[in-house]
């Protein structure tokens, strides 16, 4: 073989390997396009304008301006039952759900009339302190005009957790569940309602008379709006 047929023979080769890599190239790119388009899918348009639910949703939020204007009896009473009371009778299960329904989440209500343990079974208040303790409820200014201050306690001695992360979690999460059905019943009546943290735990669980496994996890201020 001569010279220049071995030259053109480099050049074929070299033009078929060319050929090759932009091939397997062009191949990796559209690939990972596909994979791409796999891991972004676009999704339509939330129905707000059609599904009641989430047009509740979209009324849900956090306020801060309470009236002093009392909540009415049967108001009071939806708000309970939303917040745990018992959906199911046959069962005793509640309108929010606790890790192996050990059902260890109380709900107090502090009102201008005074403190008192929501009994879902019975579906009453339970008188604890006939004292005006709103203003204890938290360090907000706002706590002492909101008609009911609802203060969500642990049970610790209901679960069946070992740990006290465990006993948190559940606790938290429980918490979690009963306020945001408490927003929920909240944007339905037009009521205002916020959840808090910032709260002396240690002075409101000896006002409460509270045991020491039972721990305050949050507090939650309804009322009507302040106009």
């Amino acid at each position: 073989m001569d010279k220049k047929s071995r030259q053109r023979g480099l050049l074929r080769l070299a033009a078929i390997c060319i050929i090759l890599v932009l091939g397997m190239t062009i191949l990796v790119l559209t690939r990972n396009v596909a994979l791409a388009e796999e891991q972004t899918i676009q999704l339509s348009n939330p129905q707000t304008d059609r599904n009641p639910f989430l047009q509740l949703l979209m009324k849900r939020a956090s306020a801060r301006d309470f009236s002093s204007e009392p909540l009415p009896g049967n108001v009071l009473s939806n708000l309970l039952w939303a917040a745990a009371g018992i959906s199911r009778p046959e069962s005793g299960r509640r309108t929010a759900p606790t890790a192996s329904n050990r059902q260890e989440m109380d709900v107090y209500a502090a009102t201008a009339k005074g403190l008192y343990l929501y009994e879902a079974k019975s579906n009453t208040l339970k008188l604890i302190l006939a004292k005006d303790i709103r203003e204890m409820t938290g360090k907000q200014p706002y706590v002492k005009d909101a008609a009911v201050n609802l203060i969500y306690v642990a049970d610790y001695a209901k679960m069946n957790a070992k740990s006290e992360e465990d006993r948190m979690i559940y606790a938290a999460s429980a918490t979690g569940f009963i306020s945001e059905n408490v927003y929920l019943y909240c944007a339905s009546e037009g009521l205002a309602t916020v959840v808090r943290a910032f709260i002396d735990r240690p002075a409101l669980a000896e006002v409460m008379k509270l045991r020491p496994d039972q721990k305050i996890i949050l507090a939650q201020s309804v009322g009507y709006p302040k106009k």
